[in-house]
């Protein structure tokens, strides 16, 4: 049976769905409606209903939602029900703030490697792991069943970087490298343009200015 297609704007809702219910689960909530979802989610009840039928409904009429069965049906759909490996390439600052970041493992995303160009970074621990070099990185990703690699490099790197990691088997990548990056069909990418976030922001200060601030402001 042909899996149905899902919109990536209902995929991009399912970690906040996930987080919430998260939440309300550890507070001891067992059901909730709905309409109570929407009023902590900010999104539409008929929205919630839409994106969950989408894989079975989850629901009972008059009922609601089970918490904790929703939270681990969606984790299951996110693939968080399995463990995937992931290494860091460029252990600068934020790769180093990644490697740190505790709670992937919590989600089951484990920390297996670092690396870096750099022979002054080669040997320093991230956790328990140490940094090795870019000429190791091929091999340990074949030997070692890595499914993600995560980019903190310049852009200049990532593109050739990016290839190396296709060709030993890495099957998703998750891009910081301030370069949109071309891979072969299957290959997932997510591309995080950290600069973009904030211009955003900008943008959303500008057109929140009462004009008198706009004028005092400047361009």
């Amino acid at each position: 049976m042909e899996e149905k297609e899902i919109s990536q704007a209902v995929i991009g809702r399912l970690p906040r769905y996930f987080r919430y219910l998260g939440e309300l689960k550890d507070q001891g909530v067992e059901r909730i409606s709905s309409q109570d979802l929407s009023g902590l989610m900010k999104v539409t009840a008929s929205q919630i209903r839409q994106d969950f039928n989408n894989f079975g409904g989850f629901g009972q009429q008059g009922y609601g939602y089970n918490v904790e069965y929703l939270y681990n049906e969606i984790g299951k759909i996110l693939g968080l029900d399995r463990q995937h490996n992931f290494i860091i390439v460029g252990a600068g600052n934020l790769g180093r703030a990644l490697g740190n970041y505790l709670n992937f493992e919590r989600r089951g995303f484990i920390f297996r490697g670092i690396f870096d160009c750099n022979p002054e970074l080669v040997g320093m621990k991230v956790r328990d792991v140490s940094v090795m070099p870019m000429e190791e990185m091929e091999r340990f990703v074949r030997e070692n069943n890595i499914d993600i690699a995560v980019l903190t490099i310049p852009k200049t790197g990532a593109v050739p970087v990016a290839e190396k990691l296709v060709q030993n088997g890495i099957r998703a990548i998750w891009n910081f490298a301030h370069v949109d990056l071309n891979v072969p069909e299957g290959i997932q990418v997510e591309n995080v343009h950290l600069s973009d976030s904030l211009m955003k922001l900008s943008y959303n200060i500008r057109r929140g200015q009462k004009p008198e601030e706009f004028e005092d402001g400047g361009t």
